[in-house]
């Protein structure tokens, strides 16, 4: 019942007022809670291998041009066709999880890491949609891979993984309509838009089963297989659309040995999921190119930075590295066994050779104090002379892939040695973070080394004195390139070692490392590479996040917060890109 007013006590009256000021502000707080969490994704665990059933198909759109259409000028008969044999019995690559528990410390972590993903993606949603890359400071969009979206179609699967299904539909209806013609560029990076785009298309499929993302993905292999219709179908670094559609290219004749060898994994995905053989021959004949030059460059069992592909010759260049124009060539000898479910011996048999020679000749322990009691490698450079060896002691982000690599080549060829090693780099790329005043590491640094690594040698002042960087922590000689431009590659390492040997302090060096990454590279709208780890106030911004950021750092990230099962390294082989294919079973 409403009663008149002159009926009701001042004290009344203003008992009244404060009741209607009070469901104001609740009413308030009501409208922007929900909004918030109509933004926010939701905290709870999500479970990325049961797909949503409320969204719409994907739907593919075909490109403007068709590149099956054009003949190839240097037809081969296949001669390397996928297994049919059921893959050998594997060995178990992760630690049996058996006692985990998803505790509280892990899911605030894990949803910290969620949270920073998120974050980067609305801002990429809002400035950037379906440009390449967001500009994190200015708020603009980058043309940098072609205009093909780069990091929409990189983070697909992250969406996924983290249960963002609503932005994974989003993302993945615009990625299956793609056009590939639809480009200002005369040619493609084939390395880049092989591991991101190719890459990101197959894992996408592998996780949602979307049909559409797997025939995006048949549309770019048949672009990209074109750069094979070379005279010796070695590819070149470029894939020129008009020489392509001519006949006129070649392939390389001082390339990063990389490139061409850094496809096998997404080719032959491609091929086991679609049933043409043609992709894996492609790749397979780089390989036949690698197994039998192996042993003839001037650092006979590993090949050098730059490659005369053209001439298929590797005895020209005497740099060798497991760093830049190098790395992922390596990486994929050990991850092409486990795709093809260890049928292949080769691949075993070229990773022993390679790594005993890295171990021998590549390898670093730093001088450090006494006080410091790390037992830790690096891998550095070498210049092979023909009467010497000119060794290198200098590191790089890029780099830090090696204790993943040294550990996962260990667990699937049984080298109980090389996972020890690979936890030794995997904890040298972390110190290398806690060195610098940021606690993150830089692109290139050197470190002091000893004569052995596998003993420790003692400190010496005076050659400290000679050769350190005084301004740095004691074992680092100089921070030659003082950039962190938010790579992957140290926590990737963590990440591996952390499922292969279940040690639970790497989760909490992995903790660090994000905190000291966060605290450094944050702008308003997302996260930016940085110009120098090694001041001690605000950092100075880039403008840059390329999208490995979201397809690789914070999906190792999340993955090391996240229960063991999910990625599960028996079940996946990652890309180098971070981009999971599932094993044959």
């Amino acid at each position: 019942m409403r009663y008149p007013m002159r009926f009701w006590s001042r004290r009344s009256l203003r008992r009244i007022a404060f009741d209607r000021r009070l469901s104001r502000l609740v009413f308030v707080a009501a409208v922007f809670l929900l909004a918030f969490l109509r933004l926010r994704p939701s905290t709870s665990t999500p479970n990325p291998l049961s797909p949503p059933s409320k969204h719409a198909r994907v739907t593919f759109r075909p490109s403007a041009f068709d590149w099956t259409t054009v003949s190839q000028r240097h037809p081969v008969k296949l001669v390397h066709s996928l297994p049919t044999d059921a893959p050998k019995p594997s060995r178990q690559v992760q630690h049996q999880f058996s006692d985990y528990t998803h505790d509280a410390t892990s899911k605030k972590r894990q949803e910290a890491v969620r949270m920073a993903f998120f974050r980067c993606w609305n801002s990429y949603k809002k400035h950037a949609w379906l440009r390449d890359e967001l500009a994190p400071v200015s708020g603009e969009g980058k043309t940098t891979f072609g205009g093909w979206a780069a990091t929409l179609v990189d983070a697909l699967d992250t969406l996924w993984i983290m249960g963002l299904h609503d932005d994974f539909y989003l993302a993945a209806s615009a990625a299956a309509q793609i056009d590939w013609a639809n480009t200002t560029e005369t040619s493609a990076n084939v390395f880049e838009t092989t591991i991101r785009h190719l890459g990101g298309l197959l894992s996408a499929y592998d996780l949602s089963g979307e049909a559409a993302l797997l025939q995006k993905a048949t549309e770019l292999g048949n672009m990209l297989y074109m750069a094979f219709d070379t005279p010796n179908r070695l590819p070149g670094f470029w894939l020129d659309f008009e020489d392509a559609k001519q006949g006129r290219q070649l392939a390389g004749t001082s390339d990063p040995s990389a490139s061409p060898t850094s496809l096998s994994l997404e080719f032959t995905r491609l091929s086991q999921l679609t049933g043409d053989a043609k992709f894996y021959d492609a790749v397979s004949r780089v390989t036949d190119f690698l197994e039998r030059t192996q042993n003839s460059s001037k650092l006979p069992g590993i090949w050098p930075k730059l490659i005369n592909f053209r001439e298929e010759s590797v005895a020209e260049e005497s740099g060798f590295t497991l760093g830049a124009l190098a790395d992922s060539l390596y990486e994929y000898l050990p991850k092409m066994d486990a795709l093809l479910g260890g049928l292949y011996p080769r691949y075993e048999k070229m990773h022993r050779v390679a790594m005993d020679v890295v171990v021998e000749n590549l390898l670093y322990r730093p001088m450090l104090p006494d006080t410091d009691p790390s037992d830790i490698l690096f891998a550095g450079d070498v210049y092979a002379h023909p009467k010497s060896i000119d060794r290198n002691p200098e590191g790089q982000h890029l780099s830090c892939f090696t204790g993943g690599m040294f550990a996962l080549g260990g667990r699937l060829f049984d080298i109980p040695k090389h996972v020890a090693i690979g936890e030794r780099l995997a904890r040298g790329c972390a110190w290398a973070y806690d060195a610098f005043p940021t606690g993150v590491m830089p692109e290139i640094f050197g470190v002091v080394p000893c004569d052995s690594i596998d003993k420790r040698c003692s400190w010496d002042e005076k050659l400290w004195d000679k050769e350190g960087d005084l301004r740095l922590r004691k074992g680092l000689s100089n921070a030659r390139d003082c950039r962190y431009i938010l790579r992957p590659e140290a926590i990737e390492s963590i990440f591996i070692l952390y499922r292969i040997t279940g040690k639970e302090d790497l989760r909490d060096i992995a903790w660090r490392m994000f905190e000291s990454i966060m605290r450094s590279t944050e702008t308003e709208l997302a996260n930016s590479a940085i110009a120098d780890v090694t001041v001690t106030g605000p950092t100075k911004k880039l403008d840059s996040m390329e999208s490995f950021w979201l397809a690789e750092t914070l999906k190792y990230f999340y993955l090391i917060f996240s229960p063991p099962d999910l990625i599960s390294l028996d079940d996946y082989v990652l890309n180098t890109e971070a981009h999971p294919f599932r094993r044959p079973k």
